[in-house]
């Protein structure tokens, strides 16, 4: 709400001690709480762990699983040789200040990529 009513644009999440990637977006108008400016949030990592499955989603304000990329229900504490390891990467473009998320397995392969124009 304060976010909101104070006009702070451009925010988004970023989250790591997690052992998933995922990328979700909060929409007010699916929301239990209304009153908040929609924003993203985007899930790596860690590393080098073991990797487990995703939690239930809370509905106060109204995620939306956009990607998510976690061993398979039931498979927990995964080695890291499974490849389900993930790194994120952040770039602001010099010119357009549109910043581009992209989360990275292991390998450095892109498995999900999402540019957000910068709200002047």
């Amino acid at each position: 709400k304060f976010i909101k009513h104070k006009h702070i644009d451009n925010l988004l999440w970023l989250t790591a001690d997690v052992h998933y990637a995922a990328a979700h977006f909060y929409d007010p108008a699916k929301a239990q709480s209304k009153d908040f400016t929609p924003f993203w949030e985007f899930v790596a990592g860690p590393l080098n762990a073991g990797s487990f499955g995703l939690n239930t989603t809370d509905g106060t304000f109204g995620p939306q699983v956009v990607f998510s990329k976690a061993p398979p229900t039931g498979q927990v504490n995964l080695s890291p040789y499974a490849g389900l390891q993930f790194f994120g990467e952040v770039n602001i473009d010099k010119h357009s200040q549109a910043l581009t998320v992209d989360l990275k397995d292991i390998n450095g392969a892109v498995v999900f990529s999402k540019t957000l124009p910068a709200v002047k």
